[in-house]
């Protein structure tokens, strides 16, 4: 281990970290250490940290701003990839918006609607990066990623830097082509409109003011955990069913918001798993239907 250590640092591919715990790198504040977490400082030293895995066999996984995470309780084997400061980069021209994967997702929404473009409103409310965002096709207010991505930056697992047309993405609900092609995000490049600065700003205002009042964003949480079903909202069911306030050790479905958990001071990723699964089961003995987590669930059992 010390050998391959010594390796990586050598190969100039960013700032290097052992048995570094990821709690404090996710929104839950939940999760075991990560064996190794590189910290590549530009796209560059990023692609050749995925080379230099790729040639050893090393599995390797990727983070963001960790705002959709659960990280298991005894960590990640392997290695951890979360991208540097440098990659946290913004441009506009015209109403083509480039921006890097480390950027704020909200910050770029707020930024977008001062130049007076629309498309982005649904984002003020997404606590995630925009390489997370592509990852997930993440939405809300009826929208989502995929209606607004031009192209995508991507490394894939080889280290090859390539560029991904949005219909190449393969998106569907929170889901896109990388859940199963491993690779990082380092760019979006996204199509707005031009819009009413007025109109813009009033709809953000209301999506901010209902965000305050229906979700627990005071406390340690990952958004929503469950996948709307069909037809209907995860929220009501779970409602309905009588479980907010339900608690398993540190964790608590949100007497706020029901598709919401909550880490209330010292949940454990166990205590997250098994609320959730039991959520799932009395949703579906209820309703006779199947919720479907949309966190990503990461790490060693």
């Amino acid at each position: 281990m010390q050998q391959f250590i010594s390796d990586l640092k050598a190969a100039g591919i960013g700032e290097i970290k052992t048995n570094e715990r990821l709690a404090p790198y996710t929104t839950w504040k939940i999760g075991g250490p990560a064996d190794i977490l590189i910290v590549p400082n530009s796209k560059e030293q990023a692609a050749g940290a995925i080379r230099f895995l790729h040639e050893r066999g090393v599995p390797w996984t990727v983070i963001g701003r960790g705002s959709n995470l659960l990280v298991r309780d005894k960590g990640i084997r392997g290695v951890v990839i979360k991208l540097g400061p440098t990659l946290d980069t913004l441009r506009f021209e015209g109403t083509t918006v480039y921006a890097g994967a480390s950027y704020s997702f909200i910050k770029l929404s707020v930024l977008a609607a001062k130049e007076g473009l629309t498309g982005l409103e649904f984002a003020s409310g997404i606590p995630g990066s925009v390489g997370g965002a592509v990852y997930m096709n993440a939405g809300a207010h009826g929208s989502d990623v995929s209606r607004i991505l031009k192209q995508a930056e991507v490394i894939l697992d080889t280290g090859e830097l390539v560029v991904m047309q949005a219909e190449d993405l393969k998106y569907a609900y929170r889901h896109s082509i990388l859940h199963t092609l491993p690779g990082i995000v380092t760019e979006a490049v996204f199509e707005l409109q031009a819009g009413d600065r007025n109109e813009i700003a009033g709809a953000m205002a209301a999506y901010r003011d209902r965000r305050l009042r229906t979700q627990p964003l005071q406390l340690a949480c990952a958004g929503s955990v469950f996948r709307n079903p069909e037809g209907g909202y995860a929220a009501k069911l779970i409602e309905e069913a009588g479980l907010k306030g339900k608690r398993v050790g540190g964790a608590e479905i949100s007497t706020l918001h029901a598709n919401f958990i909550v880490n209330t001071g010292d949940a454990s990723a166990e205590d997250v798993l098994t609320l959730i699964g039991e959520v799932q089961e009395i949703v579906l003995n209820k309703y006779n239907v199947r919720l479907v987590p949309e966190v990503l669930v990461m790490g060693e059992r």
